[in-house]
């Protein structure tokens, strides 16, 4: 597979299964924007995905394409990408994703994709070609980013309830009814901005590989429609899996703990994409989950559940990783 001299059906294809992880990754990380306005039964599911995959879409709107350069040319040195190379970390990537899809475990979708990056550019050209900068960060936020949105979640259940304390259990209620539909679309937002720029990344500087894009580094637009339209439609068809074990397998929520867990990971989200850093959007929410819970007593999460989710969290990235690895060694054996 010749960098050099790539077909355009080559190229067209290998930016199908680009966009296919896209959708794979709404699919899968359908339960980060929906799981806890489905399990407070403010929205019914099918509304529920429609509502997110609508705010998923828009994204582009709010966010630059930090996360994007970030994806393009922050984890492994853009200088050895060839579509061999992005094959093999989007294969990497995705045979993770439907594993742990099938599975009903909520893992990271973005490390998915930074492990087999990091798999096939190494199995290329060895551990010199990574961007040890990027990829540290990228490491930190998998410990960062789900503390933060548990500190969050947690600072903001206790300054709600002190300031409902005089307030009815009913007017409480139909008050963060309402109000999750404003924490839900803000953290759909925030799903949207960080999630579908890393295949923005991945195609634009697979173009970049190829001489498309001129001399300069950049994402174009036609790319950021279609990564955001494919990001939406898996959202649209939801991960019901997922939803079951993120909305009521760690802890139980009410409206009130359900908004205050989507408006910590929100602000977590909101943050990230601006520093232009790739974090997982399943991380932030469970780790927003788990404050809620614990805000209210330890006893009311189950940390059993909890505990699968950080396995299935620090194996993601090594394990595509090595998927990755073994993909670029077995498409050699047919050059």
């Amino acid at each position: 597979m010749d960098a050099a001299s790539l077909a355009l059906p080559a190229l067209a294809g290998l930016i199908a299964i680009a966009l296919f992880f896209d959708f794979l990754n709404g699919l899968h990380d359908a339960a980060n924007s929906i799981a806890t306005i489905v399990s407070t039964r403010v929205l019914r599911p099918q509304y529920a995905v429609l509502w997110a995959a609508f705010f998923n879409f828009i994204a582009f709107l709010f966010f630059g394409l930090h996360v994007a350069q970030t994806l393009g040319t922050g984890i492994v040195d853009a200088g050895i990408i060839d579509p061999r190379v992005i094959l093999c970390a989007l294969i990497g990537a995705i045979a993770w994703n439907i594993a742990t899809w099938v599975l009903g475990i909520p893992s990271s979708s973005s490390h998915a994709l930074v492990g087999g990056l990091v798999g096939a550019g190494t199995a290329k050209a060895g551990l010199d070609v990574v961007v040890w900068s990027g990829l540290s960060k990228t490491i930190a936020a998998i410990v960062l980013s789900p503390l933060l949105g548990f500190l969050l979640a947690l600072l903001l259940v206790l300054i709600v309830s002190w300031a409902c304390r005089r307030a009815t259990p009913f007017g409480v209620d139909r008050s963060f009814r309402l109000l999750q539909f404003v924490s839900a679309s803000l953290y759909s937002l925030g799903h949207g901005g960080n999630d579908a720029q890393k295949t923005m990344g991945i195609i634009a500087v697979l173009l970049y590989s190829q001489g498309h894009l001129g001399g300069d580094f950049h994402v174009p637009l036609w790319v950021v429609l279609a990564c955001q339209s494919a990001m939406a439609l898996g959202t649209l068809l939801g991960g019901w899996r997922i939803v079951h074990t993120m909305g009521s397998k760690i802890t139980r929520l009410n409206p009130m703990q359900g908004f205050c867990a989507e408006t910590g990971g929100a602000i977590t989200l909101f943050l990230a994409t601006w520093l232009g850093v790739p974090v997982s959007t399943t991380h932030t929410i469970t780790g927003a989950i788990v404050g809620v819970g614990a805000a209210r007593r330890t006893s009311a999460v189950r940390w059993g559940v909890a505990g699968n989710i950080v396995v299935a969290w620090v194996l993601t990235l090594p394990a595509a990783a090595l998927i990755a690895a073994g993909s670029y060694w077995i498409t050699g054996l047919f050059r």
